[in-house]
């Protein structure tokens, strides 16, 4: 008898482990924020977080979100047990994308309109530095190690290495045209960089910051001008990379050791950003056209749920 209880007991703690993970999306055209549960398949709810919700992210204590509300020209703050806004950070003008620094206590914000990245301390909520960059930058990451931050310029078509010591910028890199997303892989070693109007990805070597291969999509029964790479991710072992490929309707799968692609993926209409659960396996997709996200299984490389979550939906988070 004490037998089952405890593998009744062990089984209880596994599936609510199973169920403790929670997908955020922002909601560009509802002004809100979708909670998801994917593991049962549903939208839990909708919250409002303020006018034009586009980039967001969680904190590494899983806490607190960032989302950034463009048309408010600020950072939110979110608790994320409550779903309250508790704070925010000045950004700048119209931010959209942004970045944290691995200690989590450093925010970087691409300003757009501008032309510039806006440097924040999260815990004083001051901005510490503004940067100039090319025209329209959007892309935005810090490398794993904290040595870098790169941004892509989408109308200058670069991106600019800066030294996050100094808040400067050490060198500028020239790329396909309209860079629209940028990724470091977990080494800190390679620089991922998706050219929107290319259809490219472009794979950086961080060392030398040169391009070291650049990979030209092809999708079967899809024209070239629907090819439009945006968001990418690459797993934490580095075994593969999957770039959302926009109007495409697609992910693209791509072994990250040989550079080639594996596998396309059709997902739901104009993918925009991806995101892995915690255990990497599973990778979510916002489809901004479709309202809804994609769930793709990793292991099997498959599709398995669609979840409509509301009007554009646009960013993506995950918290374990």
């Amino acid at each position: 008898m004490k037998n089952n209880y405890l593998v009744f007991f062990l089984m209880w703690v596994l599936v609510a482990s199973v169920r403790a993970e929670t997908v955020f999306v922002t909601l560009e055209k509802d002004n809100a924020l979708a909670v998801i549960d994917p593991i049962a398949g549903k939208l839990l709810k909708t919250v409002p977080v303020g006018q034009r919700p586009r980039g967001i992210v969680i904190s590494p204590d899983n806490k607190f979100l960032y989302v950034a509300t463009s048309d408010e020209n600020v950072i939110k703050i979110i608790d994320v047990e409550t779903l309250k806004e508790v704070g925010y950070l000045p950004s700048g003008e119209d931010p959209e994308t942004f970045a944290l620094n691995p200690a989590g206590d450093k925010l970087y914000a691409s300003n757009e309109d501008d032309s510039l990245v806006t440097v924040i301390d999260i815990a004083k909520k001051k901005i510490i530095k503004q940067i100039k960059v090319g025209v329209e930058p959007e892309g935005i990451a810090v490398s794993p190690d904290n040595k870098w931050l790169v941004s892509a310029s989408e109308t200058t078509n670069m991106v600019h290495w800066i030294d996050t010591k100094a808040n400067a910028i050490t060198e500028n890199i020239l790329v396909d045209p309209r860079p629209r997303a940028v990724r470091f892989t977990a080494n800190s070693q390679q620089l991922w960089v998706t050219s929107e109007m290319a259809g490219t990805l472009m794979i950086l070597d961080v060392n030398s910051k040169q391009i070291i291969k650049t990979i030209k999509f092809q999708v079967a029964g899809v024209t070239a001008d629907k090819i439009q790479p945006v968001g990418v991710v690459i797993d934490k072992d580095s075994n593969r990379g999957y770039v959302a490929l926009g109007p495409a309707n697609r992910v693209a799968v791509i072994n990250a050791k040989t550079f080639e692609v594996e596998k396309v993926l059709l997902v739901g209409q104009r993918v925009w950003n991806l995101a892995f659960s915690p255990d990497q396996k599973r990778l979510y997709t916002t489809n901004g056209i479709s309202n809804d996200i994609s769930i793709i299984d990793l292991d099997s490389q498959v599709v398995t749920k669609s979840i409509g979550v509301g009007n554009y939906p646009w960013g993506v988070a995950v918290k374990p």
